[in-house]
């Protein structure tokens, strides 16, 4: 079967449109051809600075022959809809079309044949499309071709189109069609500096082979294994250690058709500079990979750079060219952090007062003395210094008014942690201005110093509770503060740190230190833990446990320590896996059906105790008796925190449920006897209530 080479020459595609870009390519032109008929064997996109590439194999030469049926008007309908019908059918009298016979009437049913189009021709049509229609994240159109102004948007001007189609046996045609005057050819070109002559092409394998003799490597994935690998055995062979980057890495494969790694240095003095501003000042302005000494762990004044040409001086001339730039860089850098070293971190707060948090909510000066008094509140309930967490809450934010930070935001807390420790402040206190603001994702770390805890608490329940207060919550996948990572952080650094709080108690304090009033202040902490508890269940749902455990737990009301609450859930997850678990779940969810449907027959509700007279059967009373005891038990364990005693308190229940539904008929005859049974069924579900609303529960 045929395949399809398509590549799309142009100057230079930022690194970052790049895999998108591929994908977008490999997408549309599969769906194109799939909604043609066509339906291939496999696809695959690449992309290199110059240029996006597909492959796909396994067309149809042919589209297929399409038989469809129409139905038109019914016998004997009017002149115009007769016509219409034949118009649109193509039939040239009703004696073309069959009759259908349908309960309604007769009808007229046109039999309409569609013979398939060569799959070239196909291409040919929906491929200008395409490409017409890319979706750049932006684009841009360029001059004059042939006389007549450019109509074509793309992300650079583009040069050429290789687009060829056949069978691997045979050889391809062109896939011709033209866009803005670029007609489409098997001329593609080699590595712009190493290569530039024009190659001709013909299918996939051919074109990758030359590409790779023309000093391009197509495939994103093999120019960064190249470039890991040599800067890998480079630095090693020096006795140093690469700082792997995987985020830089797949930046800098987007910038290379030909990588080749090379090692520069600057000078020992700017080692003075702390790590993390020296590795972002190499990684942002020049791209590069910084180097650490394999036997201190520490950063060396080395470092790795790709370029995209084998220089014939052996890369001097880049290796120099890049260090010259460095060294001015580095030298500001260090400028900024000395310069920063000069002033407190307290001295810088009173600019804050002219800094706007949100209109609403007031200045960073206001949000930062709310998150100083939340800090003092929360200090005890998690074993922190109250006044070191109020001193931390005070300077966390200050950093943010460096020259460092100005210049780097991503080393943000981090800088405030390093000019707290220089000004002598407490290592707790220190740490807290870095882990304040963690944890920042899923596989981000979660603080463990109470200090840290406290004041990341803080910040974040006060964001979240003051976006609540003016009515700005997520919507949809709109989250433009983030309220939905600021509520998995609180979950997180409450869960791993087994911490006990009372989120309401927590989220109220806070509200109380806002000075804007929420309409709904009464409602706005119970609001606020049906948000905690959605993202609970995303959070669990993450970890592979069952989200409608969640609902389960949190149906038995005020339920705001979420300790309790992951701690519960996981106990009964366990025993829903057990055989006891799922017999008494099918038990239960029994007992509430019946008492559902007889509860609306009746219009009331069976509550209040059965009345022990009433028992005819041993079955009975021994369900009642198992109820008592296990509602006793259970209670016990819960009260003392004991969830897994609990769940075994209730696997003693499923025996005597199980014989009762074997041998008692709940609706009995007697009216007195039938209540009497629909209250017994109803203490099941009140006793099993001690540990989850088992309604609540999937099957």
């Amino acid at each position: 079967m045929p395949d399809l080479l398509l590549e799309l020459f142009s100057e230079e595609i930022p690194a970052r449109m790049q895999a998108k870009a591929a994908d977008d390519l490999r997408r549309m032109v599969t769906d194109k051809l799939v909604a043609e008929g066509l339906v291939y064997e496999g696809a695959k996109a690449f992309a290199t600075p110059r240029r996006l590439a597909l492959t796909v194999h396994g067309i149809p030469a042919r589209q297929p022959d399409l038989k469809t049926e129409r139905r038109g008007p019914k016998m004997g309908a009017p002149d115009a809809a007769v016509q219409g019908f034949l118009k649109a059918t193509g039939l040239n009298s009703l004696d073309e079309a069959k009759i259908q016979r349908d309960p309604k009437g007769d009808f007229y049913i046109a039999l309409i044949e569609k013979p398939g189009r060569d799959a070239i021709d196909v291409l040919a049509e929906i491929l200008p499309v395409i490409i017409r229609t890319f979706p750049w994240p932006r684009s841009m159109r360029w001059g004059a071709r042939s006389g007549k102004p450019g109509s074509l948007s793309w992300v650079r001007p583009l040069h050429a189109i290789t687009a060829t189609f056949g069978p691997e046996t045979e050889e391809p045609d062109v896939v011709k069609f033209s866009v803005d005057g670029i007609e489409t050819g098997q001329t593609t070109y080699g590595h712009r500096f190493m290569a530039p002559a024009a190659i001709n092409v013909r299918r996939f394998e051919d074109y990758e082979a030359k590409l790779k003799a023309a000093k391009v490597i197509l495939d994103p994935q093999a120019r960064k294994d190249i470039i890991f690998a040599d800067a890998k055995e480079l630095t090693f062979a020096q006795g140093f250690e690469l700082v792997e980057d995987q985020v830089l890495l797949d930046e800098v494969s987007g910038l290379v058709e030909w990588p080749v790694v090379m090692m520069g240095s600057f000078e020992p003095e700017y080692l003075a500079i702390p790590e993390e501003v020296i590795r972002a000042t190499i990684r942002n302005n020049q791209k590069c990979f910084v180097v650490r000494d394999s036997k201190t762990g520490k950063l060396t004044n080395k470092f790795v750079l790709t370029a995209n040409i084998e220089a014939a001086d052996g890369g001097k001339t880049i290796v120099s060219g890049n260090e010259r730039v460095i060294r001015p860089r580095l030298s500001d850098a260090k400028f900024f952090y000395e310069t920063d070293l000069k002033t407190k971190l307290e001295d810088r707060l009173p600019k804050f007062e002219q800094i706007v948090f949100h209109e609403k909510l007031g200045t960073q000066a206001a949000r930062i003395k709310r998150i100083e008094r939340l800090a003092a509140e929360i200090a005890p309930l998690v074993g922190a210094d109250v006044a070191k967490a109020t001193r931390a809450a005070h300077l966390a934010k200050a950093d943010l008014l460096t020259e460092v930070v100005g210049e780097f935001p991503e080393v943000q807390g981090l800088m405030g942690k390093y000019y707290a420790l220089a000004q002598g402040e407490d290592a707790s206190v220190a740490a807290a201005c870095e882990e304040h603001y963690k944890p920042q994702g899923p596989t981000d770390r979660v603080p463990t110093d109470p200090v840290s805890v406290a004041v990341a608490l803080a910040d974040k329940v006060d964001t979240l509770v003051g976006f609540w207060a003016i009515d700005e919550k997520p919507t949809g996948s709109k989250d433009p503060y983030a309220l939905r990572r600021a509520a998995l952080g609180v979950i997180r650094l409450i869960a791993e740190n087994n911490l006990r709080l009372s989120l309401m108690k927590v989220a109220a304090s806070a509200l109380a230190g806002l000075s804007v009033k929420s309409a709904d202040a009464e409602k706005l902490p119970s609001d606020l833990l049906a948000f905690f508890a959605d993202r609970l269940k995303v959070q669990l749902r993450e970890q592979g446990a069952r989200h409608d455990l969640v609902d389960a737990v949190f149906a038995l009301g005020g339920q705001d320590d979420l300790l309790m609450i992951v701690r519960r859930v996981e106990a009964l997850g366990k025993f829903l896996e057990s055989d006891d678990g799922k017999n008494l779940l099918a038990g239960i969810k029994r007992a509430s059906n019946i008492l559902g449907i007889e509860e609306k027959k009746d219009k009331r509700a069976f509550d209040g105790a059965p009345d022990a007279a009433l028992y005819g059967l041993a079955e009975e009373k021994a369900l009642a008796k198992a109820i008592g005891e296990v509602q006793a038990e259970a209670s016990a364990a819960v009260a003392r925190e004991d969830f897994a005693a609990a769940m075994s308190a209730m696997a003693k229940l499923r025996p005597p449920v199980d014989a009762f539904f074997e041998k008692v008929r709940v609706n009995d005859d007697d009216p007195k006897v039938r209540e009497n049974r629909l209250k017994l069924l109803n203490e099941i579900r009140s006793a099993t209530r001690a540990v989850a609303d088992f309604s609540k529960i999937q099957d």
